[in-house]
This record gives structure tokens, sequence and C-alpha cells, in this order.
């Protein structure tokens, strides 16, 4: 089968497409033909041994697949050969084919795409958990959505609109702030070109946002930290800039704000009910039509490494999606 090997560390481009064998499930253990692979950042840390999981090389990066069960380990009970399924292997998606363990494995109904799936879940179950678990956004609130064009900020903007929060987007380019506008953005920042501070309180009446989401962190973390209102909430999801801020400890405490650490994945093993329970919803959402069509970027296997390259460099508008089959 074909995969998109790891052999050592470093940048997308040292990526090859190789003929590697067909791997054996183990007893508690699914093999997935993959029909979609999402990208997603950790994946562009993994392949340089700084994501705080740690696969042995060689690996094929991708933690988010799509697809259906061909081989069922001989210990598996709740699926079986022809499932439909969501897997989230941590790595090895971007592959033919991939082991899946069976307790990261949860059923899709049929009628949603493959590509949807795999563009719609892992990020809209991160924002999800963040905006509803831990950041408890009610309706009413004003929500401030950092990295909005991107995958996690634009599931944020459309979940804050059902919600019932009023949201401010804030990207860096107009094409970013657009796709947030689309998805339910009532106003928007350029913080390029604007001081992100001095217009969150403009767009408030100096009263300050009463949630952010921030997965960008870098320069942006504090100027957003000093626009919150009393009382806010600070949800820490990622460091896209590449930059873990050290924020000023005084802060939180004149705002009376809670900084939030969100970290979907281990949330997802250790509370594993709760996290069906959200993506049963979000699931049910899509089907509603409640969550529209995500804006997609479709890659061939081949092409991954130019995924994970635009990742990296925040280029993407919206989801990069590898699709297989």
């Amino acid at each position: 089968m074909q995969a998109l090997i790891c052999a050592k560390f470093g940048m997308p481009e040292t990526l090859h497409l190789c003929e590697i064998p067909t791997p054996i499930p183990g007893p508690k253990q699914v093999l997935v033909m993959v029909e979609a692979c999402g990208v997603n950042f950790p994946d562009t840390l993994i392949i340089q041994d700084k994501y705080q999981f740690k696969p042995e090389l060689p690996f094929s990066p991708g933690g988010e697949l799509v697809g259906k069960v061909i081989v069922c380990g001989k210990e598996v009970s709740d699926f079986q050969v022809g499932d439909y399924v969501l897997g989230l292997s941590g790595w090895g998606g971007m592959a033919e084919k991939a082991l899946v363990d069976e307790d990261r494995v949860f059923a899709l109904p049929k009628d949603i795409p493959a590509e949807t799936a795999a563009a719609t879940l892992y990020t809209y179950a991160t924002s999800l958990y963040a905006l509803k678990d831990r950041g408890g956004l009610k309706s009413g609130e004003t929500l401030l959505v950092l990295g909005a064009g991107g995958g996690i900020g634009l599931a944020a903007v459309e979940l804050g609109k059902l919600m019932g929060a009023k949201v401010i987007a804030a990207a860096s380019s107009v094409d970013k702030l657009a796709a947030a506008k689309a998805k339910g953005a009532d106003l928007t920042i350029d913080y390029t070109e604007e001081d992100l501070k001095t217009r969150i309180k403009e767009l408030t009446d100096g009263e300050g946002v009463d949630v952010v989401l921030d997965p960008v962190g870098g320069s942006y973390t504090e100027q957003a930290l000093r626009g919150m209102a009393w009382g806010g909430r600070y949800l820490v999801v990622g460091f896209a800039q590449g930059e873990i801020p050290k924020m000023p400890m005084n802060l939180p405490l004149l705002k009376g704000c809670s900084i939030v650490g969100v970290f979907w994945g281990n949330f997802s093993r250790k509370e594993a009910d709760k996290n069906r329970e959200n993506l049963n919803q979000l699931m049910n959402w899509i089907s509603e039509g409640k969550i529209q069509k995500p804006v997609v970027s479709k890659y061939s296997l081949k092409e991954a490494p130019k995924a994970l390259r635009a990742m990296m460099d925040r280029k993407l508008v919206g989801k990069a999606v590898v699709v297989l089959n």
C-alpha cells in the first residue's frame, strides 16, 4: 500500500510517498481503508519531533481519518467490517490503510461525506469542547475568536453563533475574515492592520469580551487578554504563530478572569463519554444542516506535504483534507 512516510524528523518537504506493507491490527485495533484524512496543526509538530506524542520512525502523519473498516482485531466487539467510521489515530492516517485502536473509533452516519467528516469533526469537536465544557459560553455573551480563518477558528465562529453569542472574528487577511463572516461572525478585526486591544474595546463599547478562543498564541495573546471583560474566560487552544506567550499574571487578577487550557486530545481519552456526546451532537447538527459545508482545500496523498506546508505557513483558509478514495 502507499503511505506518506516520515523517515527522519524535519519539514514537510522531507516526507516521501512510499510503498509499505499493509499493517496487521492487534487484538483491540481495526484496519481502516482511508477515504480522507484531515490536516491539523499537531501534524506539523509531530513530523518535527515537537509534539507531546512521539511515534517511532518511520511513520505516517495524520491523526484524523475517515473510511471503512476492512479488518477487525480478534477482541474488537463494537465494530465490524464495512462500518463507516472516524478514526482518531494520532498518526498513520496519510496512507491508504491505517490502524486505529477500537476506543479511538467512532461510527459515522452514512449521509456525511468523508471529506466533510474529515474537515469537520476534529476542529469542531475541539471548538465545542472549548466553548461549552471549558469556557461555559452563554447566549448573549461576546466571544472573540483569534485565528478565525483557520479550521478551529471557523468552527468556533459557527458554533459560537449556534450557542447564541455575539462573535468577533480576528484574523490576518481579508480572505480569512470574509470566510469568518460567511460563517456568521458579527464583527471582524484584521490584527495585522489594526491594534487588537484597541479594536476590542471599540467594538464592545469599552466592556471587553467575555470569552476568547485562542489557537494562535504569540504576540496576540496579551493584547486579547487586555481586552477581556470582568469574569471572562481565556481559552488556550494552541500556538499556531509558533511562540508560546508569557502572560503578565497581574492581568487575570485585575480582570477577575480565568485562563483555561483546552487539550481536546486528552479530554477525548479521559472523559470519553462526554466526548462521544459532543461528537454525536456535532453529527446531528451536520445532518440537520445547522453546520454549514466546511471550507475545504483538497490535496492528493502525493500533495500532502504541500498541505502541511500551507498549514505551517498559516496560508490555509478553512481546513485542508487529503483525499484518497
